[in-house]
């Protein structure tokens, strides 16, 4: 994922997840161990959509939506997938899930499934997200297969242990699957309110 977009992550997060919309630029690049100026260019077109209010000693979440879709379309999913398999058991998606590694964090659909108890539409891909540790357990658990794969192991640079609705959203939005649309609907609605 490029530095900037961690600096929409972590807004995002704070400000659905710790009801925060107040941050600093020096406190964002301490955090997230990157620069002052990277901070500074990816509050950039945030500030030309007035997605972002600059004040004097900081600066706030003006519109969070506009923050998230401004995410959601620059968002390369393709560009974090570290894995990817074709896994072929009976049950494959609920055989999947249950196979992963405890050090993972489901992603897509799955999280969906795992954080509202609901599924909008049947799929069968299983997305996670792995550090070098779990990447290699999936690895062993699921060796590699090139046909048509319905496992994926994306890049993990997050330390949450479960996933952050806004990167939910943006990852389900960059989905190919024809029933990605379903889930982005379906949670659209669920952080109608949130966003608000």
């Amino acid at each position: 994922m490029r530095k900037s977009e961690l600096v929409y992550r972590e807004l995002l997060r704070g400000f659905v997840e710790e009801k925060t919309a107040v941050f600093t630029q020096l406190e964002l690049a301490r955090r997230l161990g990157i620069s002052l100026s990277t901070v500074n260019n990816a509050l950039l077109p945030l500030r030309k959509m007035a997605a972002v209010r600059v004040k004097r000693r900081n600066f706030e979440v003006a519109n969070a939506k506009k923050l998230l879709y401004y995410w959601a379309s620059v968002r390369n999913l393709e560009r974090d997938v570290v894995y990817k398999t074709r896994v072929e058991i009976k049950g494959t998606v609920a055989e999947i899930e249950k196979g992963m590694p405890p050090n993972v964090v489901f992603a897509a659909y799955t999280a969906y499934k795992l954080t509202f108890k609901d599924v909008p539409a049947d799929y069968s891909e299983v997305y996670v997200y792995g550090d070098n540790e779990g990447l290699k357990e999936v690895m062993k658990r699921f060796p590699q297969k090139n046909n048509n794969p319905n496992l994926f192991v994306l890049r993990k640079d997050f330390a949450d242990k479960e996933m952050p609705l806004a990167q939910m959203f943006v990852d389900l939005w960059n989905m190919k699957e024809w029933y990605a649309k379903d889930f982005v609907k379906a949670l659209e609605e669920k952080m109608h309110g949130i966003l608000a």
